[in-house]
């Protein structure tokens, strides 16, 4: 299956509000589900995920016992964003862009506030929380895992 292909159908999903499309066609498993705001996840081929998951597994726990889930209170008061996917990270829409937030911004649970991209998609990614941005966790242009925090609110 070509990228086109791929893209023409999360057109599909777009237009007829479908949230998750599944398909198996010689080998080929592909799964593009809308999650969090309208993003799509893509699901590899059985064949590739046992290539890519020592690096992954060796680095994808330490996020997790560090950052807590979106929303979450993690001490006093400050709940952190936390990235639902692994990916690169982006604070603006395009270098020349300027931030989608940054200290001292008040956001609510449906204010993008950056962009990462996965598979050569970009995903936009909602605060998901309401508050005052204190700090920005994450570094523009850097790779971040599942579950990492990018940004802390209060």
């Amino acid at each position: 299956m070509e990228l086109k292909d791929i893209k023409a159908i999360i057109d599909l999903m777009k237009r007829n509000d479908l949230s998750v499309f599944e398909m198996e066609k010689d080998g080929f498993k592909l799964k593009l589900q809308k999650g969090l705001g309208e993003q799509a996840v893509f699901v590899a081929p059985p064949a590739f995920p046992t290539m890519a998951p020592p690096a992954l597994t060796a680095a994808a726990p330490a996020p997790a016992t560090e950052a807590a889930p979106a929303g979450e209170k993690t001490g006093s008061a400050t709940k952190e964003i936390t990235s639902p996917m692994v990916g690169t990270f982006y604070r603006g829409a395009s270098p020349e862009s300027p931030s989608f937030i940054e200290v001292g911004h008040e956001v609510n649970a449906e204010t993008v506030v950056c962009i990462i991209e996965a598979m050569k998609v970009m995903n936009e990614i909602k605060a998901e929380v309401s508050g005052v941005v204190t700090e920005v966790v994450a570094e523009n242009g850097k790779p971040v895992q599942f579950g990492q925090a990018l940004f802390k609110v209060r």
